[in-house]
């Protein structure tokens, strides 16, 4: 920053008393007194520093003509007066920046521009270690595990409301344990009946495919693949004789003895009506109306 320098109003001092020659503003003769001329205009030094000298930023008291003035963006200070806000270095003949309109030596700009630590509230000296989340800044040695107290550095580490853990300390006190390998669940995950299981541990019994997002069934604690359950598992319908998935059209289904049927497959073997929640006869493997079963 560049600052303006002069040494206020030149003083006069007359010494002829040919013609009357006043002060500007008391009117008292200045005849063989020190006087300031300023905007064509005379005026003893008292004048002066009351009506027409600038007030020092520093010390709120006028500069008089006698004294070096500093002029800075329309402010104005005494030369003794221009000095470091915070550490009262004098800056008349120094480098200097502006903070809040307030005069800092490049020093304690330096200071105050720096970031301050999340952890310890001090400042970060420029070129230190540190570390940055989520607009925050730490020392390094300050970015520590919420829970073993032990830095974290660069090393990975999860977050929880406010406060970081290291992977160790995280998986202890928050991750699940997956129902099928018991092992730690760090991220993502299925959830079936209340259990946590790995993505890749949630697969059909019998060819291994994963079922995170797919159409699965469950029988006998072990869960497949529709295709899967269709072929070995599901029981097969008395009338049609395909599988009985309990999936679409498949969702009822029809119990008797040690058979299944579809609901739409429960029908009389002559007529074909449907016995979903009829009186039926069983001859044989089939079954059939009453009207039916008499013609037997």
């Amino acid at each position: 920053m560049s600052l303006q320098r002069h040494s206020g109003p030149r003083s006069w001092t007359v010494n002829t008393m040919t013609e009357r020659f006043d002060c500007h503003y008391c009117r008292n003769p200045l005849h063989g007194k020190k006087y300031v001329e300023t905007e064509n205009r005379h005026c003893c030094l008292p004048c002066f520093d009351k009506f027409v000298a600038n007030t020092c930023a520093e010390c709120r008291r006028p500069i008089s003509s006698d004294s070096k003035e500093l002029h800075y963006k329309n402010r104005y200070w005494h030369e003794n007066c221009f000095r470091c806000s915070r550490c009262y270095q004098g800056l008349a003949n120094e480098q200097f920046g502006t903070k809040d309109d307030k005069i800092l030596c490049g020093k304690c700009m330096g200071r105050v521009d720096a970031r301050r630590c999340y952890g310890c509230h001090k400042q970060i000296v420029a070129g230190s270690k540190s570390v940055e989340y989520k607009g925050n800044a730490w020392h390094d040695e300050c970015f520590i595990c919420f829970q073993c107290k032990q830095p974290i550095a660069s090393a990975q580490f999860f977050a929880k409301g406010e406060d970081v853990y290291c992977n160790a300390c995280y998986e202890k006190k928050f991750s699940k344990e997956c129902a099928h390998c018991n092992k730690t669940i760090t991220s993502g995950g299925v959830t079936y009946q209340n259990q946590p299981w790995h993505s890749e541990c949630f697969v059909c019994a019998t060819c291994k495919k994963q079922l995170s997002g797919q159409r699965f069934t469950a029988h006998e604690n072990d869960i497949y693949c529709v295709d899967c359950y269709k072929a070995f598992v599901a029981k097969k319908c008395a009338g049609c004789k395909n599988p009985i998935t309990g999936f679409g059209r498949g969702t009822n289904v029809v119990n008797y003895e040690d058979q299944c049927w579809h609901e739409y497959c429960f029908t009389c073997k002559r007529c074909s009506l449907s016995l979903a929640n009829k009186r039926f006869v069983k001859h044989n493997s089939d079954v059939y109306c009453p009207d039916c079963a008499k013609k037997l």
